[in-house]
């Protein structure tokens, strides 16, 4: 993106609730900027539980200026998970005044079309158009492919009440508090995307950059930076010194989300993104869903006094 900064109106106040995670742990105390969910609300230990399953949903609240504000980010990958646990969590999602999805993959979707029914109203969606692309598969070798189920149907969600907003340049949201990314540029040399992930189209099969992934920026007050990935498929380096250069502010204080570093392909270069990301000095890194627990352990000890462990349930509150 060329041209002037983004000016966002600084927020004072961030909270984020994790909805959705790969990962649940009820004895996990709150410390910090995190709060965890009670073990017995009420004195008395309930016989449901929050589910965890391989997806990312988030809910965003923040306070600038005395107004309020909440979007969802994603939505899980199954049906049923994220309304489960707002239930558990008494939550109550008509807060929201737009739906962000990360990108088009099956873990941060799976939920959207039962929470556009329950919320049973219009409502912005923000998506890159390349987020409704079908025909995209991993190719697992000796010929076999992969392919990921189709989530998004434009017709469908504009009948359940979405507003589709398709934008591959950064979109500004809550009164210019919040920004999406848009499709991040990428500048590394070592963040290459998702090696084995292909795509067809015009009748040609080809690599599939996954150029639907964006993530959110807002910038807390008198603090710096807070990004919030769902995979970050673009590198979460990338996607850091992209929000900086977006909106012109260097300092980073938190890093939260998905960085995409599980698995033989991606493990290499963990020390690398460590490496990168400690150079930013983030006051807060909550490595979430697919980093992995290989990278989660190293990002543990990488950064003792800002790493925080997320589980399903937990609230991070910035100011």
């Amino acid at each position: 993106m060329e041209g002037n900064p983004v000016k966002l109106k600084p927020a004072d106040e961030i909270e984020i609730v994790t909805l959705m995670d790969n990962y649940s742990d009820v004895l996990l105390q709150s410390s910090g900027p995190v709060t965890r969910p009670p073990l017995a609300p009420g004195g008395e230990i309930p016989t449901d539980t929050l589910l965890a399953e391989h997806g990312l949903s988030q809910l965003v609240r923040l306070k600038s200026q005395g107004t309020s504000h909440s979007i969802l980010f994603d939505t899980g990958y199954s049906p049923v998970g994220v309304l489960h646990n707002l239930k558990i969590l008494n939550i109550d999602l008509q807060e929201v005044e737009a739906l962000i999805l990360s990108h088009g993959h099956m873990d941060h979707t799976g939920s959207l079309y039962p929470i556009l029914e329950h919320l049973h109203r219009n409502l912005p969606l923000v998506v890159h158009p390349e987020a409704f692309l079908s025909s995209r598969y991993i190719d697992a070798g000796e010929g076999k492919k992969l392919f990921f189920p189709r989530t998004l149907n434009r017709r469908k969600l504009e009948s359940l009440g979405a507003e589709i907003l398709e934008s591959r340049a950064p979109v500004s949201l809550c009164d210019d508090s919040l920004l999406v990314t848009g499709q991040v540029e990428r500048t590394t040399s070592f963040e290459k995307g998702f090696p084995n992930a292909f795509l067809s189209r015009d009748g040609k099969e080809k690599p599939d950059a996954i150029l639907d992934d964006q993530s959110l920026v807002i910038h807390l007050k008198d603090k710096g930076l807070v990004i919030i990935s769902g995979c970050a498929h673009a590198g979460i380096v990338n996607t850091v010194q992209y929000a900086r250069k977006l909106t012109g502010v260097k300092t980073i204080h938190g890093i939260i989300g998905g960085f995409h570093l599980s698995g033989p392909a991606f493990e290499p270069i963990i020390d690398q993104t460590i490496d990168a990301l400690g150079e930013m000095a983030p006051q807060v890194i909550v490595p979430m869903h697919c980093t992995g627990w290989k990278a989660i352990e190293r990002f543990s000890r990488a950064f003792p006094s800002s790493f925080v462990l997320n589980s399903v349930g937990s609230s991070f509150k910035l100011n």
